[in-house]
């Protein structure tokens, strides 16, 4: 089973579309714990200084870019167990993405999909990733097979 508490999501820039507040705020309510902190965006330099300062020494940086490892949800849900008691942070860039050397900071890379999507969308995804992933490993209705 997943502790959510062991997960983190640092994001840059605000989400301003109501329906994205709306749907992210759901799955966060299924989430107690899932901490998400949201980095002022600005030029990539500094949106790196800022994740890097939000990165506790304990905390695993997992960056979601294009180039990441693709999974299904059931290999995503594998993948977060086989991290064991990790304290997985996640960072999803603005619009220009990340710098190489953040990405090459990071324990590993994820991509949600080989397409491309906003940041405001790909928060919500992640979001709804993480929760599926939990219902996965409890077993529980939410995933279909």
């Amino acid at each position: 089973m997943l502790n959510i508490s062991h997960y983190k999501i640092i994001a840059i820039g605000k989400t301003k579309k109501k329906w994205i507040q709306s749907g992210t705020e759901m799955y966060l309510n299924r989430l107690p714990g899932l901490q998400v902190i949201e980095v002022k965006d600005s030029t990539q330099m500094k949106e790196e200084s800022s994740i890097k300062q939000l990165i506790k020494r304990n905390e695993t940086l997992v960056t979601l870019n294009e180039n990441g490892q693709c999974f299904s949800s059931k290999q995503f849900a594998k993948k977060l167990l086989d991290c064991k008691n990790q304290n997985i942070t996640f960072a999803i860039g603005g619009a220009t993405g990340f710098s190489p050397s953040l990405n090459s900071f990071a324990a590993w890379q994820l991509s949600l999909s080989p397409l491309t999507f906003p940041h405001e969308i790909a928060r919500l995804l992640l979001i709804e990733q993480l929760y599926r992933a939990k219902t996965i490993t409890e077993g529980g209705p939410y995933h279909k097979q």
